[in-house]
């Protein structure tokens, strides 16, 4: 039995990836402030976010997350959050058309501050400090004073997350995301990318698509679905202490609610059945993640499941493959085998990106760009072959112009890297690698499709 759960019962329970603060006052203190701070989401918002997921659980739509790797505090600009919502919004147009079917759109932006890391410590010619966990909780310089965790920087953390939704609802709703718009910004990405050729085909009929709809009636003016959009906030619920401050009990329903975000997922590494990250994540009703990776055993998987998702609801939770390229084809068969054979309602999505990094030559920690893009074919393959349904994905990217990852049809190398590398943390795809993964599986889904729509017709 796992007891009676409160915002706190995660207190009990053992809890790792978490930061060991020099002054527990000064936590308390933080965490009282936040704990009279408005909420960032609504209960509603996540509401109508799980009405979606549970389409792409169905089969009926398709989720597409993605966003920064971890936000940072210098790179705060509206410039950058324009950037990347509207690449997010141009995979989206491209991945609608390729699928047939509504895309949910769920953004690494808001809140993903905190990461996880794989040892506590980090040296560097002789010297031992804390590891860089994050803005939210210590700085990435490498001094001594930099690297002890603040919980004052959760409050900043706030602010930040407070502003970024505010721009990000405006765009979604002020007209920036009319599909005119983004359709124009795709036909700009084709004209300037190498392999613009390529995509020109799908481009020029999603320019049909929204000629014909013109035609019949359906434009900005009349039509709200085509000036305005659903962008919905995710993050790893890492910093239990700040998520429970951020949890609220809602006033319609009366049951509680993470406001700090419309989805929380927990990560691979703090996914343990008895720790504090699971006990919190079952108690509140948001739409939660949670990553899975090669170690996960599919005995302990479905007993997860049952303990985040006890009613079975279809979008309440979705598994993450976080496998690599090289491991993906081993592991999850068994894995999608068992959760079918069991009957549990999950929506599957693939992260390509963290279980394909590598330190390069030069030694930048990077990601190919075709080792992304096998995990995700050999994805959709796995679903195909056991007839289950591929939910979606889950992208580490950025706006900017980057170098953080090797390949594509920019041709990033090795000798590159240096040129733009301005990560925090994981390497991320840049806007044009973005869009250019997109196409690709876009024409994965429209054949797929038509692969279905011959096979009823026979």
């Amino acid at each position: 039995m796992s007891g009676k759960w409160t915002p706190e019962s995660w207190r009990t329970k053992p809890a790792k990836q978490l930061p060991s603060y020099p002054d527990a006052t000064d936590v308390a203190s933080v965490e009282n402030t936040l704990r009279s701070y408005p909420p960032l989401v609504f209960a509603g918002e996540a509401r109508r976010l799980q009405a979606q997921l549970a389409k792409v659980a169905d089969g009926k739509a398709f989720l597409l997350q993605g966003g920064d790797c971890a936000e940072s505090f210098a790179e705060f600009h509206p410039d950058n959050i324009r950037d990347t919502f509207r690449v997010l919004l141009q995979m989206a147009v491209i991945l609608t058309f390729g699928s047939a079917m509504p895309v949910v759109k769920v953004g690494r932006l808001a809140g993903q501050f905190a990461k996880p890391r794989s040892e506590d410590t980090e040296t560097r010619d002789g010297v031992t400090l804390p590891s860089y966990r994050g803005d939210v909780v210590n700085g990435i310089e490498f001094t001594e004073d930099a690297r002890i965790p603040d919980p004052k920087r959760q409050l900043q953390a706030y602010s930040q997350s407070a502003a970024t939704l505010n721009l990000i609802r405006a765009f979604a709703q002020g007209g920036y995301a009319d599909l005119h718009r983004v359709h124009g910004w795709t036909l700009g990405f084709v004209s300037r990318s190498p392999a613009g050729e390529k995509y020109q085909a799908l481009a020029d009929r999603i320019g049909e698509c929204l000629a014909f709809m013109e035609a019949c009636g359906l434009t900005s003016e009349t039509s709200p679905q085509i000036r305005e959009t659903d962008v919905f906030t995710s993050h790893e619920a890492l910093l239990l202490g700040f998520e429970q401050a951020m949890t609220r009990t809602d006033s319609i329903s009366g049951d509680w609610y993470d406001t700090s975000a419309h989805m929380l997922w927990i990560g691979d590494r703090t996914r343990q059945l008895d720790g504090a990250h699971v006990e919190f994540m079952r108690g509140i009703k948001n739409p939660i993640g949670m990553k899975v990776g090669p170690s996960m055993d599919p005995d302990d998987m479905i007993r997860l499941i049952d303990r985040l998702n006890p009613s079975n609801e279809p979008g309440r939770l979705t598994l993450i493959a976080r496998m690599g390229a090289d491991k993906i084809g081993k592991h999850l068969p068994q894995l999608v085998r068992r959760v079918e054979r069991e009957g549990r309602r999950v929506v599957w999505s693939s992260d390509p990106m963290h279980g394909n990094t590598v330190k390069s030559a030069s030694g930048y920690k990077t990601r190919a760009f075709d080792n992304i893009l096998s995990e995700i074919r050999a994805f959709f393959d796995i679903h195909r072959a056991e007839g289950t349904y591929a939910g979606g994905v889950h992208f580490e990217m950025t706006g900017r112009n980057v170098t953080e990852c090797i390949g594509g049809a920019q041709a990033i190398s090795d000798d590159t890297l240096g040129d733009r590398y301005h990560t925090h943390c994981d390497p991320r795809l840049n806007g044009e690698q973005a869009i250019e993964l997109a196409f690709l599986i876009a024409e994965s889904l429209k054949a797929e499709r038509e692969a279905v729509r011959l096979a009823a017709a026979s």
